[in-house]
């Protein structure tokens, strides 16, 4: 893999990262409701997530996916399924002075990263855009497996800023979202655009999710 590959993949890479989607928005949510470390530690079940899709990808697998219309549309409808779940819940998510002060941060940690996880793994287009993306950095003429993990591994590092970027946006919310009413109206919203990334999913096509 050349230098100059390097140069063009890091800030393409890293402007895929950092564009809004379903996990990103539940980051900046997940930050104004438990705060920036909370939000930060709960994206790395967003990065285990992509580690089995850049495997994936890296093994040839995604060509199935691309293959295969059922396995397309049942990944397709279980992830949008989630997210309207998502939605449901942080549409009815309570605000109430003491929850915001005295989190349940241990529970709430490993539920974060599983939601984090679940919303990453249900998006078959994550795995047709690492299949689409990846490869055109990989030189045919060396070793593609090698060229794989360190791509992966740049991605996911840059994925991690982008998680922490989005969370401390997400912090510097929870103070002006401190009332109950402002808090309330922003979960909606987030709740509301949630439902809306659940219905691009339904409509989204197999022949535009490449």
């Amino acid at each position: 893999m050349s230098f100059e590959n390097l140069l063009i993949f890091i800030p393409a890479c890293f402007a895929l990262n950092m564009a809004p989607g379903p996990n990103n928005l539940l980051s900046v949510a997940n930050a104004t409701r438990y705060g920036f470390w909370i939000s930060t530690v709960a994206g790395v079940g967003r990065l285990l997530a992509f580690v089995g899709m850049i495997a994936i990808a890296a093994t040839g697998l995604a060509a199935v996916l691309q293959a295969s219309l059922l396995a397309f549309y049942a990944i397709k409808l279980i992830g949008a399924a989630y997210l309207f779940y998502l939605a449901f819940q942080l549409w009815l998510a309570k605000t109430s002075e003491q929850e915001q002060k005295r989190p349940r941060v241990a529970k709430s940690l490993l539920a974060l990263a599983r939601q984090e996880f679940l919303v990453a793994a249900g998006n078959p287009k994550a795995i047709l855009i690492f299949t689409a993306f990846l490869p055109q950095f990989v030189d045919i003429s060396e070793a593609a497996a090698p060229q794989f993990f360190t791509l992966g591994a740049i991605f996911l590092g840059l994925e991690w800023l982008a998680i922490a970027a989005y969370a401390c946006i997400g912090s510097h919310l929870r103070k002006w979202f401190s009332e109950s009413r402002r808090q309330k109206i922003f979960n909606r919203i987030c709740a509301s655009l949630l439902g809306a990334a659940g219905v691009g999913l339904l409509v989204a096509r197999r022949s535009t999710a490449a």
